[in-house]
């Protein structure tokens, strides 16, 4: 991180305000996206454990496809960001535009991938015989959904890059009720079963993706930026998600070999890993919400030609992440006996997830370091970097991962081996951001 320096104290007030402006907001949006999913399992459950199931599979693949191409919030918040610290707002929204066209091109491609293949790829993950039907028309008709689910990631980037993110908590919490009552109506009223709940979720989708339209659509018009397709704009918007898309990529296959190194260790142990892995999701929320006020900031600071400024806010912001990361750590040590019991009674499941939640917790202030100059540089537009950054914790996690049902110490070495990969990241990171070369000003990086 930065060098320390003493910040003045209407400074640190200033940043604060901003943080938790943009943060709180940012933390319920991120929270209702999961809920989605929550909400149909709760209504498909009372179909039948075939029907659960293959919600369970299909779910499973649309949300390995959200975490995918969430490099399209990413890489706009940062981009329409430095534009506004530029004083350019048509500029900025025109970045935006470009992001979401790419949204739309890259969520018809997918449907066009998996609309023909959708039975195979729910072979290929594993669905029994009587859950397969279900999977297959659960993802064929959700994937109808996709661009839109796509452009409302590019679309909540552009209001993020605005520095708004009080209108993506609006909108999710109306697409979480949309959904939820859509399913209720759709699945049990209109007796479509799982095709009801699909068809549901689409409509949600497309409704939050309608929102933003509107509101982009009125800012272009505000500001003078064209809505037409520009093809140049389109592809700097791809090039300058590539590196994010690599970073996502090996960080999700971190989190598979993960729960592949605990499968082998045993139904307890894999049973208790996911849920330490569902508490350590919902932490990284909390985490993440930060993250996003950083890139926000730091991309407007950098696009104002104020380097001086994005140093401060990145200090002010690790500050943040630590007591953040302390505070999450002290509540998952004291919530330990009520969080267990309300996912298994198994004692064997509670005893292999107790001594891991404990290095869940000691790991969370490394946590929140990692999550804040992730931020950081990502507002900073420093995808490159990122990108090798996680390439080289990939490689450096996997041989440990690997070596744990080899040498022992069974779920608590395999969190031991997470904490490990958190802090190669917390150390790139950090080398970075001291390096200063992460700064670099102007509308565009």
């Amino acid at each position: 991180m930065p060098q320390a320096s003493v910040i003045p104290g209407d400074t640190r007030r200033q940043h604060d305000r901003e943080i938790v402006t943009l943060a709180v907001p940012a933390f319920g949006a991120l929270v209702a996206e999961p809920l989605f999913v929550m909400a149909d399992s709760a209504i498909v459950g009372h179909l039948g454990t075939a029907q659960l199931a293959g919600l369970g599979v299909a779910s499973a693949l649309l949300t390995t496809a959200v975490s995918i191409f969430v490099f399209l919030a990413y890489a706009t918040t940062a981009a329409v960001a430095r534009r506004v610290g530029a004083g350019d707002l048509q500029a900025a929204i025109r970045q935006g535009v470009d992001g979401i066209w790419l949204a739309l091109l890259l969520g018809l491609t997918v449907i066009a991938v998996v609309l023909p293949l959708a039975p195979a790829i729910v072979d290929l993950l594993g669905a029994s015989a009587t859950a397969a039907p279900y999977a297959t028309t659960y993802l064929r008709i959700s994937s109808l959904g996709i661009p839109a689910m796509l452009v409302v990631l590019a679309a909540t980037g552009v209001l993020r890059g605005l520095q708004d993110t009080r209108t993506p908590l609006y909108v999710a919490v109306a697409g979480f009720v949309a959904n939820a009552v859509l399913n209720a109506g759709l699945v049990y009223g209109a007796g479509l079963g799982i095709a009801g709940s699909a068809w549901g979720t689409v409509i949600a989708q497309c409704g939050m993706a309608a929102v933003y339209l509107v509101v982009v659509v009125r800012g272009a018009r505000e500001h003078g930026a064209p809505l037409r397709p520009d093809a140049t704009g389109i592809r700097a918007s791809a090039q300058a998600g590539l590196p994010l898309l690599v970073r996502t990529l090996s960080l999700r296959a971190i989190l598979m070999i993960a729960t592949a190194v605990a499968a082998r260790l045993g139904d307890a142990d894999i049973a208790a890993h996911q849920i330490v892995l569902s508490l350590w999701s919902l932490l990284a929320f909390a985490l993440d919400a930060i993250a996003i006020a950083g890139q926000a900031i730091i991309g407007r600071y950098l696009g104002a030609d104020d380097p001086q400024g994005a140093r401060e806010a990145c200090r002010r912001m690790v500050r943040w992440g630590i007591a953040v990361g302390l505070t999450l750590g002290l509540l998952v040590v004291v919530a330990r006996p009520l969080f267990l019991p309300l996912f298994t009674g198994d004692s064997v499941v509670r005893d292999a997830a107790l001594p891991a939640l404990l290095v869940v917790a000691l790991s969370q202030p490394i946590c929140g370091v990692v999550f804040v100059l992730d931020g950081v540089l990502m507002g900073a537009g420093d995808g490159p970097y990122l990108a090798g950054a996680m390439v080289l914790t990939l490689a450096v996690f996997t041989p440990v991962a690997l070596l744990v049902p080899v040498l022992g110490g069974g779920l608590t070495a395999i969190w031991a081996a997470m904490t490990l990969m958190m802090t190669v990241r917390m150390l790139t990171l950090w080398l970075r951001s001291r390096s200063g070369r992460w700064i670099v000003t102007g509308a565009t990086r």
